[in-house]
Order: C-alpha cells, then structure tokens, then sequence
C-alpha cells in the first residue's frame, strides 16, 4: 500500500490566539476574528497593531487575538482608539464592537469620530440584540423581533425604526470607506474579509475612517438553532440591511 500523504488546507492563523472561546454555539463572532486575524497576518499588522474592545461579547477579543489591546468603557471605544491612534500614528489601530455598544450608549462616539475622519476602522458586529446581557432589544433590531425587552416584537411605533448605521457612516465627511458585509455563507464571508481588507488599507494610506459591519448571528437569543439564524440572516436581516459598499473615497476623489 502507497503512503498517504495529507496537505494541511486550512490551519489558525498565527494572530488568532490557539484557545478555546466563551462564546455559544453557531456564534459567528469567530469568524469575525479568524477574518481579522488572517488579514493581520496576511498584511503583517500583527506587531504594529493596537485593537480597542468594547463592553458586550467582544468584550474578551483580547483573549483570543494575539495584539496588544486597550479596553475601553461602554460604548467609547471610538473616543478611546482616537486617543491611542494620534499618541501612536505609527501603528494599526481598530475597534471592535457590537451594535448596543456602538449604536446605542456609543453613538455619540461613533459619529463624531468617524466624522472627524479619525484615521482607524471600526469593525462592527450586528446580531441586532443585546447578547452577552440577556436578550434585550438593541438599535438594531428589527420590527417585530421578539426581545426579552420587547416580547411581543418590537413595534415601531413604540420603540421606533432599526437603525441602518452603515448609511449613516457612509454620509460624514471624514469617512474613507463604510461597507455592510454578512457571516452567514461562504460566499458572503469572502466578500466580508474583502471589506475589511480595504478599510485596513485606508488606514495604512493614512487616507480616512474606515468602518466595516458585519451581520452576525446570534442562535441563543435568537433562540433558534445555528442553521436557521444563518437562514434568518439571508431572509430577514439582509433586505433591511443590505449588503455592499456604501462609501468609497477612492472611487469619488477622496477626503480632505
């Protein structure tokens, strides 16, 4: 009998710490960071990057990448990335946070930072709930969406529309780049870890702010099994969020 040879065809990436995570089964925050660990390896960022955590599940991202991070208080990663990118020019800097960080107690942050075209991305995960604390309706969540806050579905007439953030990114002055990705399909997070790809690069022109959401599932608090949230990310998330590169600076010339 011949020997078998065997070809290693995926493997971690060297950034992605070798741990097991905190996370619930069919989570997709993962992947999130197996995409950012790869590209930090692949753009060789790793040794030069400081990443900023923010309050929620990504709250242990420091854990699981293996760079030097800051953590900041609820919601004010990007006031707090702001202040480490312009004391170290020099270096790669990022947020990652979720949309109760981001888009509710941070979005007086969020916007001011990218609209002063802040030099650093902003990686954001929506699973359109509150997910570490229980459950509760988020910004995000979408009409009807039964939340531990809203049970019988979210009613825009009470609690209002769910936010679209990438579009109101993508219309600040100082923002390089702003694009919507999903983590639901093969095919979708390949186009994700192209965004994230061009918003590391502005960065490293020195060109704007670069924001990059992704949609992410979340199967506990969604109370579904892993493969119906990938089916709900497709179904109900995407129409309402749709995907796609919504600012591109170098496509219009550019920001001051």
């Amino acid at each position: 009998m011949s020997e078998m040879n065997e070809k290693l065809v995926f493997d971690r990436p060297e950034s992605v710490i070798d741990r097991a995570t905190h996370y619930c089964p069919g989570c997709h925050h993962g992947i999130a960071h197996r995409l950012i660990g790869e590209l930090l390896d692949e753009m060789n960022l790793a040794e030069k990057t400081l990443m900023t955590t923010s309050i929620g599940c990504s709250v242990f991202l420091y854990n699981y990448l293996n760079v030097d991070a800051v953590e900041a208080p609820h919601g004010r990663a990007p006031a707090v990335a702001t202040g480490v990118k312009r004391s170290r020019p020099d270096h790669f800097v990022f947020t990652y946070q979720g949309d109760g960080d981001l888009a509710s107690i941070g979005m007086a942050e969020i916007m001011h930072a990218a609209n002063r075209g802040e030099k650093m991305c902003v990686v954001f995960v929506n699973n359109t709930v509150y997910g570490m604390t229980g459950g509760q309706m988020a910004p995000t969540t979408l009409i009807g969406q039964r939340t531990t806050t809203t049970p019988a579905g979210r009613c825009q007439t009470h609690e209002g529309a769910p936010i679209r953030m990438t579009e109101i990114i993508a219309s600040l002055g100082g923002v390089a780049f702003a694009a919507r990705g999903a983590l639901n399909t093969v095919s979708n997070i390949k186009k994700a870890k192209k965004y994230l790809k061009k918003a590391f690069e502005f960065q490293l022109n020195n060109t704007g702010f670069g924001f990059v959401e992704l949609l992410s599932g979340c199967p506990t608090n969604w109370k579904m099994t892993p493969l119906a949230a990938n089916e709900r990310i497709t179904n109900e998330m995407i129409p309402y969020f749709p995907l796609g590169v919504y600012k591109d600076v170098s496509e219009e010339g550019g920001v001051c």
